[in-house]
């Protein structure tokens, strides 16, 4: 059996950086839905917007399971 993690509706998954884990929040909000990709202010990591948001989302579920990447 593979367990279904739930992450939460509010996560900022398109807005973190995940390579540095540093948050733009000038692409948030529907406004800026199309923004397709950004480059992190922190680390200059150019990022597609939804290949990054699935990353997050990803390593986020897995820090919910109490587990990371291997």
């Amino acid at each position: 059996n593979i367990p279904f993690i739930k992450v939460p509706k509010k996560f900022p998954s398109t807005q973190i950086c995940s390579n540095c884990k540093k948050q733009n929040t000038n692409i948030k909000g529907i406004q800026n839905i199309g923004i397709r990709t950004w480059k992190c202010q922190k680390c200059n990591t150019i990022h597609d917007r939804d290949i990054n948001a699935s990353i997050n989302i990803l390593n986020e579920g897995l820090k919910i399971a109490g587990t990371t990447m291997q």
